[in-house]
């Protein structure tokens, strides 16, 4: 990566939406000269949109885990890969050894997503599992929410059933985004 590439970069964080006469504008270069560097950036850089999560009054949460083994752990990564509510994983070193940014549109549904058993707390070789609501975000609150278009499945994508959970039967919980039985603004 070169002064130009960070150029581009750095133009496109501020205004994703450019066109590349603006881009090439900015940087000094001709359009097909940043045509052809994007294309190149696109093999480590990733263009997609992200959501406000504090114009939609979502809740981020950070979920701190023991887990007792590395085959625990990697069940976890596993079964949860294509959850909609995790939007990261961290795998770290320490006493907690497994970290995750999750969401949730509401603390009923937050509750939920860390108690019952669609739940990270409930997994297999979790020891312990401490989760804290974020109260603030500084600087930048876009985030890569997985936003399911569809919603034709009847089970979530860790293999928990909705309809079968009495806090979803009871509106504690708005379901899994990615379900049919979701009741969510997403």
């Amino acid at each position: 990566m070169d002064e130009r590439d960070r150029k581009i970069i750095s133009f496109l964080q501020r205004k994703g939406k450019a066109k590349l006469s603006e881009i090439a504008r900015e940087v000094g270069m001709s359009v097909m000269g940043v045509k052809k560097r994007l294309d190149k950036l696109e093999r480590f850089v990733k263009f997609k949109p992200l959501i406000d999560v504090e114009k939609l009054g979502i809740i981020v949460a950070i979920v701190a885990m023991e887990v007792e083994s590395s085959e625990a752990l990697e069940n976890i990564l596993k079964k949860f890969e294509r959850c909609p509510r995790i939007l990261k994983f961290f795998v770290t070193t320490g006493s907690y050894n497994l970290f995750a940014l999750i969401f949730a549109e509401d603390y009923h549904s937050l509750e939920s997503v860390s108690l019952e058993r669609c739940s990270l707390r409930s997994q297999p070789g979790i020891r312990r599992f401490d989760i804290y609501p974020v109260q603030e975000i500084h600087y930048d609150s876009y985030m890569d929410l997985k936003v399911v278009a569809d919603k034709i499945d009847d089970f979530a994508p860790c293999g928990v059933f909705c309809g079968e959970c009495r806090r979803y039967e009871m509106r504690r919980c708005l379901g899994c985004p990615a379900t049919k039985f979701y009741r969510g603004k997403l």
